[in-house]
């Protein structure tokens, strides 16, 4: 008994240290029964060299009391770990949440079917791609060797075994993502016409523009900035930054209550108001309906131009990455079928092609389309940068520039709108109260005076 304890003991010291697992131990009792007395000693065989693989501990000191261990260790290690430990890991785990068989697997890429296989697992198979030096070791692996693969490493044995494996998850992940791609491209280049339209037709900007256009030259008298024809819009973006006396008022709240006004009116006239009623109502409370009226038409340009701020998003760069993307993964799927055909003929190879020259036909055609789509509204977008900018369009240096300044304008405005909305209503209060005292000054002191000024004349509005 003595001499089987130490046989135990000098066999414990030769095995290599492990990472230790902190518990709590009990201790075994000879009163009851436990659920370890069931236990039997053959029931489980720990599989050493694993174990030992994956969590010894690095020991410099290990080299010198296990001189006879260590190169049969490192042959293992050698022989069964084909792939890097963490990416084998990594793979194992994907495999396990993907929830798909080898078998599945190969035949769907042997078929050419992109629909068995989805594009999550096409984008997993593609990461999963092995070095070319992994490749050769698994392809070398037989059957008969004493090691065993991994599941990550027998996976990827089984893949290789197709031709050209990872050529077709390229060309079948090209193909499951080719329907998302030409809608989100069609998607944005209806969007850019639409923005063009949008910008070329709005009655509201080209009103604004046109009380810009007076209220500058009539603050530049004078100077050589006065007397101008146009402007580039970047303009907008400066009203904010011209402030009146006040500190307060900025050329922009300035042209927008003089535009409520005009509409305000335009509508009034539009909706003749009976004149019994009319005559009911004090000069004071017309003005003020009237810019209510004007101010939710100028209030309401930021939802007539939706399109023009989505197009302000947008990325030419991107965009015409994308197209030519298209067009060069059409060449892909072309030498896929090249090299199917090179292979002996079986019936999983002949349904690959017949797969791939399906999708290439109707894929081609598709491609042509959006291509002429890309040319026409790449060529709008100049044509209404022109159509604003006129010859100074072709110094813009990102296409869709014009689109960026009018979204940033129209934030602006929206937020003008809504103190513009505060004041007059605080106009309209300090109105409706008794005059005990003298009001307050009103930002806009013309509001309350029925006293009208043209942004054209020569003199300014004291």
């Amino acid at each position: 008994s003595k001499n089987n304890e130490g046989l135990g003991r000098s066999e414990e010291t030769l095995k290599p240290k492990l990472k230790p697992l902190h518990w709590d131990k009990v201790r075994a009792t000879s009163d009851r029964a436990m659920v370890w007395d069931q236990i039997k000693a053959s029931s489980f065989q720990l599989n050493e060299e694993m174990i030992e693989t994956l969590f010894m501990v690095n020991n410099s000191n290990l080299a010198t009391k296990d001189n006879a261990r260590k190169p049969i260790l490192a042959a293992v290690n050698q022989e069964n770990c084909v792939l890097d430990p963490k990416k084998s890991q990594n793979i194992a785990i994907l495999l396990r949440a993907l929830n798909v068989t080898i078998d599945e697997v190969c035949e769907a890429l042997m078929e050419g079917n992109s629909d068995t296989l989805g594009i999550e697992l096409l984008e997993s198979l593609l990461k999963m791609a092995p070095t070319k030096e992994e490749e050769h070791k698994l392809k070398e692996f037989n059957d008969e060797s004493p090691f065993k693969l991994g599941p990550a490493e027998k996976f990827l044995k089984a893949v290789l075994d197709i031709p050209f494996a990872f050529e077709r998850v390229d060309a079948l992940l090209y193909i499951a993502n080719f329907d998302s791609e030409i809608e989100y491209l069609k998607g944005s280049f209806e969007t850019l016409q639409a923005a063009c339209g949008e910008l070329r037709n709005s009655r509201m900007f080209l009103k604004l523009l046109e009380a810009v256009l007076k209220t500058g030259n009539r603050m530049n008298v004078g100077t050589n900035r006065g007397d101008a024809h146009a402007f580039k819009l970047d303009t907008l973006l400066k009203l904010v930054d011209v402030k009146g006396t006040d500190g307060k008022t900025t050329l922009l709240h300035f042209v927008v209550q003089e535009i409520i006004r005009v509409e305000g009116s335009h509508l009034s006239g539009a909706n003749q108001i009976p004149k019994a009623e009319k005559i009911q109502q004090s000069d004071f409370q017309d003005d003020v309906e009237l810019r209510k009226l004007g101010l939710l038409v100028v209030s309401g340009l930021s939802g007539e131009l939706t399109n023009v701020k989505k197009a302000a998003a947008m990325d030419s760069d991107v965009l015409s990455i994308d197209v030519a993307k298209l067009a060069t993964g059409i060449s892909k799927i072309r030498e896929v079928v090249k090299l199917n055909e090179g292979i002996a003929l079986k019936d999983n190879s002949c349904k690959f092609s017949e797969s791939m020259n399906e999708f290439l036909k109707k894929a081609e055609e598709e491609i042509v389309r959006i291509q002429a789509q890309d040319r026409v509204a790449l060529s709008m977008v100049k044509e209404i940068t022109g159509y604003f900018h006129g010859n100074s369009a072709q110094e813009e240096a990102h296409p869709f520039r014009i689109f960026m300044v009018v979204r940033d304008f129209l934030s602006i405005l929206d937020q003008v709108c809504k103190e513009v909305a505060k004041v007059n209503e605080r106009t309209i209060y300090s109105s409706a109260r008794p005059l005990q005292n003298p009001p307050p000054p009103s930002i806009f002191p013309g509001l309350n005076v029925r006293r009208h000024y043209s942004s054209s004349d020569d003199e300014t509005p004291s």
